[in-house]
């Protein structure tokens, strides 16, 4: 092959991958070390000079970031979506919100219609994480951030959900509550449906209490409510925590409605920290989470990963125990 008469495409196709790859590695785009070390060794085996008028034309960067958020009706995934959206803007950077209402197919869609997009990378705020996500974002040439579900394989900023949870479950232990309702969700969600509720548990099960009874309904108000409603019907608890505000809320509005009263009657903790949560009366014990750091870290890491800068592979959000005036001590 004639060095001298060398092109981008044939350089892809020497080190089998796409043009826009070798593309970006000349523009100083973000390319994965194994192909960048790859293209470098062509380039200068072949003393390969690029275009200088057509690589002037290309800017380096869209300075776009692709963001996936399962829903935007979550009072702590607007919070995140809003510190993410103000840091990345503060920084020059424009975004892309794809909203996939917690469906998995569609999540993985949107990953991949971001990259060809031409994002500088992409945030996904998960409520699941599969093998699939993670063969998908193997495969990417652009950064991807995974925020509220721990991403093994790549980089990801979590909430402490289990040292929240322990908290939780000490915290109903010293107020003497020993009929317990844990209301959870799915499994699915690693974060909430199983790190959380393990934190909970294994706190309750450290203080000896055993008659606890595990429910799961979804993250929906309406949903939430028929199952504490038919549960309510037959059954007492002296205290329901509840894996979020919104299923607490759920429940608060259904203990009202049956005639009982909270505290007195039956006690209630949640997590999220809503502000609605403080507006209630009594005002609901709850976790709180510091969402708009967490929105900030991320806005923060993607331009970090994007830039080659070496990053924790996890970062640990912490979190506050409001404990209001829903839990009365027996």
């Amino acid at each position: 092959m004639d060095k001298k008469k060398l092109t981008m495409n044939d350089i892809a196709k020497i080190a089998g991958v796409a043009k826009s790859t070798v593309s970006r590695y000349f523009n100083g785009g973000y390319v994965k070390e194994e192909t960048r070390i790859k293209l470098k060794k062509i380039v200068d085996e072949y003393n390969y000079e690029p275009n200088a008028v057509a690589q002037s034309l290309k800017a380096k960067h869209s300075h776009t970031i692709g963001i996936i958020a399962p829903c935007l009706d979550s009072i702590t995934s607007s919070r995140m979506l809003m510190a993410i959206d103000e840091y990345l803007k503060n920084n020059g950077y424009s975004t892309i919100i794809i909203n996939t209402n917690h469906n998995e197919i569609r999540e993985l869609a949107s990953i991949e219609h971001l990259w060809r997009m031409n994002v500088d990378g992409i945030i996904l705020l998960a409520t699941a994480l599969t093998m699939t996500h993670q063969q998908l974002a193997a495969k990417l040439d652009i950064p991807i951030l995974v925020v509220a579900q721990l991403f093994k394989g790549g980089i990801s900023i979590i909430y402490d959900d289990y040292h929240a949870g322990y908290d939780v479950g000490t915290y109903a232990a010293q107020m003497n509550h020993k009929q317990i309702l844990y209301m959870g969700v799915d499994r699915k969600d690693e974060a909430v449906g199983v790190q959380r509720k393990k934190g909970v548990l294994d706190a309750l099960k450290d203080y000896n209490i055993e008659n606890i009874v595990v429910k799961e309904t979804n993250f929906s108000f309406q949903e939430s409510r028929k199952v504490i409603k038919e549960y309510l019907t037959n059954h007492r608890p002296t205290m329901i925590i509840c894996a979020t505000d919104n299923i607490a809320l759920a429940c608060y509005k259904e203990i009202h409605e049956m005639g009982l009263k909270i505290p007195d009657d039956i006690s209630l903790i949640g997590f999220g920290g809503y502000e609605i949560s403080a507006l209630v009366t009594p005002s609901l014990c709850t976790i709180r989470y510091d969402n708009e750091l967490a929105g900030q870290m991320a806005g923060k890491t993607i331009i970090q990963l994007i830039q080659e800068e070496l990053v924790a592979h996890t970062q640990l959000i912490g979190y506050q125990l409001i404990k209001g005036e829903s839990v009365k001590k027996l």
